[in-house]
C-alpha cells in the first residue's frame, strides 16, 4: 500500500508537470486533526484546472495515478440520467486502487473555486503557481461542530420522530418488511441521530463533529447510552424489531428530555405518551382485526 507520502508526491508531481493544473488543496479527513487516522481514509483532493473539457476528451490521463480496482463517476452517471449538471465548472472522479487506496479527485475550474473554497474549514492549499487559492486558517472540524437547535428545530425533530412511529408500526403490522425497514431505519432514525448530536453537542460544549452519519456516537456517548443506541438495530424478526423500536422511542425521549431542560425548550409530552400508548396497542393487535381501538 502506498504511504501517504508517496501520494502526495504523485498528486503534486502530476499537477506540477501539467499547465492546465493551476493550484491543488485538500480537505475531507486527512486534514483533520480529530480525526482518528486509518489505512480506508480516503484522499479528498481538488485540481484547480483552467478548463475541464480536454480532461475529459481523454480519460486515459488518470491511468497515472495507479491501477484501479474501480472508478465511480457521479457526474457522469447523473448526466446518463438526465440530471443538470455543469461539468464544465466541476468533475470527480472517485478511484479505488489496488493497493488499497482510495482517492476522489475533483477538477474545478478557478470561477468554481472562489466560490466553495472558504465553505470548508477542513481545507489545506498544497500547490498554487497563480497565487490564486484565498488565504484561509489552518484546517479544522468547526465547520461541522454540532450546532445549536432552533426551538423550531427541535419540535420538527420530536414531531417528525413521533409521527414516524406510527408508519412503522403500520408496516409490521401489515407485514410489509421492506415498508417497516425502511420507515425505521431512514424515517425514524433521522431525527433520532439529530437529537443524539444535540446532546454530544450540549456535553462539549458545541465544539466537537460527530462524524459523517454519526460515526463518532461510539466516542462520546456514555456507556449506557451507547448500548441503548446499539440495541436500537435489529434484524427482520419482527418481535426484535419492536424491541428496538421501543428502546429507540426511550433513548429519544431521554435525551430530548435534557436537551429541552438546557435550552428551555417545550418537549411535547402528550405526542410522547399518545404515541407510545399507540406502539403498545398495535403491538397486541392481531392480524385480521377490524379496529386498532
Amino acid at each position: 500500500m502506498r504511504s501517504e507520502q508517496e501520494i502526495f508526491d504523485l498528486i503534486l508531481g502530476v499537477a506540477n508537470k501539467d499547465e492546465r493544473v493551476r493550484a491543488v488543496y485538500m480537505n475531507g479527513s486527512r486534514t483533520n486533526p480529530h480525526a482518528p487516522k486509518d489505512i480506508f481514509q480516503d484522499y479528498d483532493f481538488v485540481y484547480v484546472v483552467t478548463e475541464i473539457a480536454s480532461f475529459l476528451r481523454d480519460e486515459n490521463w488518470i491511468d497515472i495515478f495507479g491501477e484501479r480496482l474501480m472508478i465511480q463517476e457521479a457526474d457522469k452517471m447523473d448526466r446518463a440520467v438526465g440530471i443538470d449538471v455543469n461539468i464544465d465548472r466541476t468533475y470527480i472522479y472517485l478511484m479505488l486502487f489496488a493497493d488499497g487506496n482510495r482517492i476522489d479527485l475533483r477538477l474545478q475550474t478557478k470561477e468554481a473555486m472562489l466560490e466553495t473554497y472558504m465553505e470548508d474549514s477542513l481545507t489545506a492549499p498544497l500547490l498554487d503557481k497563480d497565487n490564486i487559492l484565498p488565504s484561509i486558517p489552518a484546517p479544522t472540524d468547526s465547520s461541522y461542530y454540532v450546532k445549536k437547535p432552533t426551538e423550531a428545530e427541535f419540535m420538527n425533530c420530536c414531531n417528525e420522530f413521533w409521527w414516524c412511529q406510527q408508519n412503522v408500526a403500520k408496516g409490521i403490522w401489515r407485514d410489509e418488511l421492506p415498508y417497516a425497514k425502511h420507515m425505521y431505519e431512514f424515517t425514524s432514525r433521522a431525527p433520532l441521530d439529530e437529537m443524539v448530536s444535540w446532546w454530544i453537542g450540549i456535553k462539549h460544549h458545541n465544539q466537537v463533529s460527530t462524524g459523517k452519519m454519526g460515526k463518532y456516537f461510539k466516542m462520546y456517548l456514555p456507556t449506557a447510552y451507547w448500548d441503548m443506541y446499539k440495541a436500537t438495530y435489529s434484524d427482520a424478526n419482527y418481535e426484535n424489531m419492536w424491541n428496538s423500536i421501543f428502546v429507540t422511542c426511550e433513548l429519544f425521549r431521554t435525551l430530548a428530555l435534557e436537551v429541552a431542560a438546557t435550552y428551555s425548550y417545550t418537549y411535547r409530552m402528550n405526542d410522547d405518551t399518545n404515541m407510545t400508548a399507540y406502539l403498545e396497542r398495535v403491538r397486541d393487535l392481531p392480524m385480521g382485526a377490524k379496529e386498532i381501538y
